[in-house]
């Protein structure tokens, strides 16, 4: 049974799949797929939760008067989160800082597919003496959401080394140094976060508007309707009746590629889900994506989904950041 700071993690509804003695892993109810979460306690209140999420949207949390601060990382995919009237999307490499508060919040994930890590910190349950280790910099959680989270908002930073830096480990931590290194990563990220300047500007300008989002959204139910044409922007902005940038700018900030890109990955994760749920060739489903040579559809295949249509059929059963 859940406890109720997992509760708070994962929703009241989440389904417990595995726990041991360091965590905890459960599926959370989601729109068109499957989440998973996977969370690690590492101080009181403080909690690293890797998501491996094959949907279009899910809710994680619950209504509750105390925030939890969420640090996120995403490794792969794409996340979108929505503070008031704007929208914040994470990329590849990409970190967010926001506040999950009051309503349980849901995460959409654009592209159907999401893997990535947070830090979720309590500020009434986390230990304030996570700034004594770091006495010439301030860390404090409360700080931290003053900082970055003025008025609801949310801070997103672009990929780049020092980003890659702090998380990149995260992924594949040896099980025997686990506890401890999950620690010292924390410390190391809050440090991090409190040297970086004021965010305020920077983060007004990620945001998109809900007529961008909006926008974005109803190109791509055009194009999921009619996935075999190759719809020009010229049409599409005929068709929406907004000009080509609005086009590229909506869509690219959204979904992180252009309309033809979307289609194909969209394509690509279709056939994936077939090469790991069906016994039909590999021939047979490439057909059905619109590819009569083995050759081609393999190499858009290795694009999207980063390995062959056969090494993926062979695969490991396993689709998860959390470190094993």
């Amino acid at each position: 049974m859940l406890s109720e700071h997992e509760k708070r993690i994962f929703g009241e509804n989440a389904e417990e799949l595995h726990r041991d003695a360091d965590h905890v892993a459960c599926r959370i109810a989601a729109t068109g797929g499957e989440v998973v979460m996977t969370a690690y306690p590492v101080f009181p209140g403080i909690d690293i939760v890797y998501h491996d999420a094959h949907a279009k949207a899910c809710a994680a949390g619950r209504g509750e008067a105390r925030k939890l601060l969420e640090i996120a990382h995403c490794l792969e995919g794409r996340l979108e989160y929505q503070r008031g009237e704007k929208f914040f999307f994470l990329a590849p490499g990409d970190l967010s800082v926001s506040l999950r508060t009051l309503t349980p919040l849901e995460s959409r994930f654009p592209t159907g597919h999401y893997h990535g890590v947070s830090v979720l910190i309590d500020p009434e349950r986390a230990p304030q003496c996570v700034s004594c280790f770091l006495q010439d910099v301030n860390v404090r959680p409360g700080e931290l959401i003053e900082k970055f989270c003025r008025d609801g908002s949310c801070f997103v930073a672009r990929s780049s080394a020092s980003v890659k830096h702090v998380f990149s480990e995260l992924y594949s931590v040896p099980e025997n140094i686990r506890k401890g290194y999950f620690k010292v990563k924390v410390l190391e990220l809050l440090l991090f976060l409190s040297a970086l300047p004021d965010p305020e500007e920077s983060a007004r300008r990620r945001a998109y508007t809900g007529a961008q989002v909006r926008l974005a959204g109803e190109i791509s139910e055009y194009l999921l309707k009619n996935p075999e044409s190759r719809v020009p922007l010229a049409e599409l902005a005929e068709r929406f009746s907004v000009s080509v940038a609005q086009i590229k700018s909506a869509f690219s900030g959204v979904y992180g590629m252009s309309p033809a890109a979307y289609i194909r990955a969209q394509k690509m994760r279709g056939a994936a889900d077939a090469l790991r749920t069906t016994n039909r060739t590999v021939l047979d489903i490439a057909g059905q994506y619109g590819y009569d040579n083995a050759s081609k559809f393999a190499k858009a295949f290795r694009d999207v989904i980063g390995v062959s249509p056969n090494e993926y059929r062979g695969g490991v059963e396993r689709d998860s950041c959390a470190p094993e």
